[in-house]
Parts: C-alpha cells; structure tokens; sequence
C-alpha cells in the first residue's frame, strides 16, 4: 500500500489538502437529506477496494454521511438500519451484498501505526473504508483514496455543507466519484 503525507493541524489551524492532491468536485447540499442523497451516489460509485477520507471540523456532518453511504449499501433492509458512530469502538463493520464497509473513526487514535493494529490497511485494499478524522493517520494514509472534506456552507444556513472531493491526480476512485457528484448535485 502507498500513502501520502496529510499535515496534521489543530481546529484552530487552517486546513489544507494533502501536498500534490488537486480539488476534483465541490458541491452545495443545501439539508440533511440532501447530503444523503450524494452519500448514497457515492455508495453506488465505490467497491471493494475504495476508500473515502472523510475530513470536516467537529460536527461538520461526517458521521451523518456515513450513516447516510451504510444505510444505502446495506440494501432495501438499510433504511431502519441503527448506524452507531465509531467514536469509541474506532470501527464498525457491516456485511453489505455489494462487500464489507468498514466504518472508522480515529479522533481517539494514539498514532498512524494503530490503523495497522485495527486492520484498517488490510481492510483499504479488501471493503470499501468510511474513515473519520484521516488527519490522525499522517503521514500514513492511502494515496489509493479520496478525501471528501465536508463544511459547514459559507452562505451561512445552518444545515447546509459544502462537499469538496480531493485525489491524487490519476486516481481513477475521484474520477468515478466526481461523475457521482455531478448526477444530480
């Protein structure tokens, strides 16, 4: 596996794209059930093998996207689905007909060598990954990724995101998220 090194930064630190990566898609999702409606075109978009770096301050709507991407792999039995954060179990996993999702959340991770002690890097190359807080496995992340950095809008309603899609260049995961994006956004 190759990785590519994130700064880390503070919540009181600007954030910045990991060096060499180049912005692909942003867009607006003006309510709740909006960003469910992207998450669950990402969710079409992705397969084994396919990791989304889920980045955004505290509250940003990462957990609710997940939710959102898990329910809709899980299938028509999804929808009353119980999704619990990962926040103190690091990660959940799901059984989906399209092939395991592992949900992570490292905000409590010690350091970058944990994600090898959780099985993180071996579940990146086998099950589509959820991964909250990227920022904690730097310098160690993916290159194979895509970050989806998710904000609260700037026009200042309070349940709208703006969705910004981040690769490397020539990763073909961004360009088969960046044409989800672009249906119906």
């Amino acid at each position: 596996m190759s990785f590519a090194a994130l700064p880390q930064t503070g919540d009181d630190s600007p954030w910045r794209p990991p060096a060499g990566w180049t912005e692909v898609a942003s867009l607006r999702a003006a309510s709740p059930a909006e960003t469910d409606a992207l998450a669950r075109r990402l969710a079409e978009a992705t397969g084994p093998g396919d990791t989304l770096l889920l980045s955004g301050a505290l509250g940003a709507g990462k957990t609710h996207f997940a939710r959102a991407f898990i329910r809709h792999a899980l299938g028509p039995d999804g929808a009353g689905e119980d999704i619990p954060s990962p926040s103190f179990t690091l990660v959940q996993t799901y059984d989906t007909p399209g092939g395991e999702v592992w949900h992570a959340d490292l905000y409590r991770l010690g350091g970058p060598g944990e994600v090898i002690e959780l099985g993180l890097d071996i579940a990146m190359e086998e099950a589509r990954c959820l991964v909250e807080w990227p920022e904690r496995m730097a310098p160690d992340w993916p290159e194979r990724a895509a970050l989806l950095r998710i904000e609260a809008d700037p026009g200042g309603e309070e349940e709208a995101r703006r969705v910004t899609l981040w690769t490397a260049p020539g990763n073909p995961l961004g360009s088969r998220l960046a044409a989800a994006m672009g249906d119906g956004a």
